[in-house]
């Protein structure tokens, strides 16, 4: 989809054509057939739109709810969205450790026509769809928002108009290197990381570059930067606080805070401070100076929450349901003791044996069970490669944890812990 199509789709005949081809894929109808019916009535390349469209809207129920139904989207700028619960717990943060600004100053800094906001102004570059910047304006900011693609950032302003918060958001075309992030009071950023071969994993391939968002934000009184859950900790600056998000179990990505919205300044370990944080309960998890040891097998074994992973608190979990680490380099915990916590999942430990394809086979079939689960850490062993090979049958369920433990590949028959996790 090009910019002029997407502007066609703004259009009153653009939009009944989208609200046609909305009914058409709520239907079910295979693509070929949905297109014939639409092309009865509109012309090709409004009809592929239309069609496009509506199935990303149904595809981005899954980032943004209800708002999903009047919101417009791009393949990849759906794919790098901010879910909205993510994306609402930053803003969050972003207006309330700002001072609200005094009335009539809206306008000294461009926003002509955010002055009715209350929080703080805050320059978002590289605004994608706008997800960040839809929940920044929702929480009382006043946005300025760029992106270098002219089409993404229509697309960014079409949502802010469809959601009713023109008011609180300005969007133009623009790079990054060319705004002026002292003249507001937080950047936000979230540099792009998919390029023409898909998903980008080196921070200095980013779309601005790490050291060129550092220079952006080293230029604003406060930052926050978005970015994927496994950056490098030699690439967090000093002085930030880095936070690692995870919604219902999952790790999300990762926000570097810095200047006036970084907690701490750092911890003695690495220069920065460490947090974790638990979603939608907003739970989170810092540093506590405890540390973990390693032993045998218990009678319980914990998988801690990724974000406490990545956050290296692993310690701080096991302190919590009073156990150690099997393997002082793996972030698998194991205790006598059953805790309820969100930081981990729980697993009852029925077997523990050297891994052996034989062996396990052997011992599941003995206990009648034909449905696995199966998780690693640790491990080398293809995981689709061992469900096929297990050839199970029977009526019972099992987990099986693959891990090391001093070198040598063990495996675990386990049995969930029911609401390990609220």
């Amino acid at each position: 989809m090009d910019l002029e199509a997407f502007r066609e789709l703004l259009t009153s005949e653009g939009r009944t054509a989208l609200a046609e081809a909305v009914r058409v894929v709520a239907e079910g109808l295979d693509p070929v057939a949905a297109a014939t019916r639409l092309r009865r009535a509109y012309d090709p390349a409004l009809t592929s739109a239309a069609l496009t469209q509506a199935a990303l809207r149904r595809r981005g129920e899954a980032k943004f709810g209800a708002d999903a139904a009047v919101m417009y989207f791009t393949p990849h700028g759906l794919e790098q969205a901010t879910r909205a619960e993510v994306a609402a717990h930053r803003a969050r943060r972003v207006a309330g450790a700002v001072p609200a600004r005094a009335a009539g100053t809206a306008e000294t800094a461009g926003f002509a026509r955010a002055a009715a906001a209350a929080g703080p102004r805050v320059l978002d570059v590289c605004c994608g769809i706008g997800g960040d910047l839809i929940a920044l304006a929702r929480a009382g900011c006043a946005v300025d928002a760029v992106d270098l693609d002219p089409l993404t950032a229509e697309v960014a302003r079409a949502n802010t108009a469809a959601l009713g918060l023109a008011d609180l958001a300005e969007i133009r075309t623009a790079d990054a290197a060319d705004t002026d992030p002292s003249a507001y009071d937080v950047l936000f950023a979230d540099p792009a990381r998919r390029g023409a071969r898909g998903r980008v994993f080196d921070p200095m391939a980013y779309s601005p570059s790490w050291p060129a968002t550092l220079d952006l934000a080293s230029r604003a009184p406060a930052a926050c930067l978005k970015v994927a859950p496994g950056i490098p900790y030699e690439l967090i600056p000093e002085g930030a606080e880095a936070e690692w998000v995870s919604y219902k179990g999952e790790v999300k990505e990762a926000a570097i805070w810095l200047g006036g919205l970084a907690r701490s300044a750092g911890d003695e370990s690495g220069g920065f401070a460490r947090r974790a944080t638990l979603l939608p309960s907003g739970e989170t998890l810092v540093p506590s100076g405890a540390e973990a040891g390693t032993g045998p097998v218990a009678r319980y074994l914990y998988e801690p929450d990724g974000a406490a992973v990545r956050a290296h608190l692993v310690a701080e979990v096991a302190d919590m349901v009073k156990g150690h680490l099997l393997d002082p380099r793996i972030a698998y915990i194991t205790s006598d003791e059953l805790v309820r916590t969100p930081w981990a999942a729980a697993y009852e430990v029925h077997e523990v044996m050297p891994f052996s394809l034989k062996a396990l086979r052997a011992a599941l079939r003995k206990r009648g069970v034909g449905n696995v689960t199966i998780k690693k850490r640790g491990s080398a062993v293809d995981i689709d490669q061992l469900s096929r090979n297990l050839r199970l049958s029977g009526d019972n369920s099992a987990v099986i944890v693959l891990t090391r433990i001093a070198e040598r590949p063990y495996a675990l028959i386990c049995q969930t812990m029911s609401a390990s996790r609220p």
